[in-house]
């Protein structure tokens, strides 16, 4: 399992990120990303302890670590600059918390993320067919989910992104250490929202395509 959106006790995940890593090596992962819930309150404080970690967490449990934000909440004028400013107090991941279908984001989140160019967004519930052709012209990837009640969009984000050749990755979204899914399960998540199984390997090598990249090295 390659999963890029995980949460850490830095905003409403129960584990420190020592746990949280070591967790995840024992369920077989190849790389995981830290991505918390994040705004302007908090970037200072949370990216650069993350950083200080997470290069140190991987050499010791033997898988990348790789570290970043979810951008939460963020009014959709907003985003852009978030995004922005992330990346300047050097965030290797920015992930944008997508419209999903059982959380009130403000309308208009989804469009505005993919504007920014994020890495991924997050369970975009009932995104649009206008919003998922910019994704693919933009670059960004679309997430299929693991996770309960953020899953309810994944038959129709299958679809969508299949008619309209947008990217997608498959994570867990973890924020307890139930929610840490070795690949098999999530390979048949993906499979029961309508994925082939060619789709789910194409989505498999998107998540490697954005390790490599972010490590500027091919992954073991």
């Amino acid at each position: 399992m390659i999963d890029l959106h995980t949460h850490s006790i830095f905003s409403d995940g129960e584990l420190i990120p020592s746990e949280l890593v070591r967790r995840a090596a024992v369920a077989g992962y190849r790389a995981i990303a830290i991505a918390d819930h994040a705004d302007f309150s908090n970037f200072d404080h949370m990216i650069p302890r993350l950083s200080q970690v997470a290069q140190e967490l991987g050499r010791h449990y033997g898988l990348p670590v790789l570290f970043g934000v979810e951008l939460t909440y963020i009014p959709p004028s907003l985003i852009d600059k978030a995004a922005k400013e992330a990346r300047k107090l050097g965030a290797q991941l920015v992930i944008c918390h997508g419209e999903s279908l059982v959380e009130p984001v403000p309308p208009g989140t989804n469009r505005a993320a993919i504007e920014a160019g994020v890495d991924i967004l997050a369970h975009p519930g009932l995104i649009s067919a206008e919003d998922v052709i910019l994704a693919r012209e933009k670059g960004v990837c679309l997430e299929i989910s693991t996770r309960k009640g953020h899953s309810l969009g994944n038959g129709h984000l299958a679809a969508i992104a299949r008619k309209f050749g947008a990217d997608l990755v498959i994570n867990t979204d973890t924020h307890s250490p139930d929610d840490l899914t070795p690949w098999e399960k999530a390979r048949k998540v993906a499979l029961g929202a309508g994925l082939s199984e060619d789709e789910v390997e194409k989505a498999r090598g998107n998540s490697l395509r954005i390790v490599e990249r972010i490590l500027g090295k091919k992954l073991d």
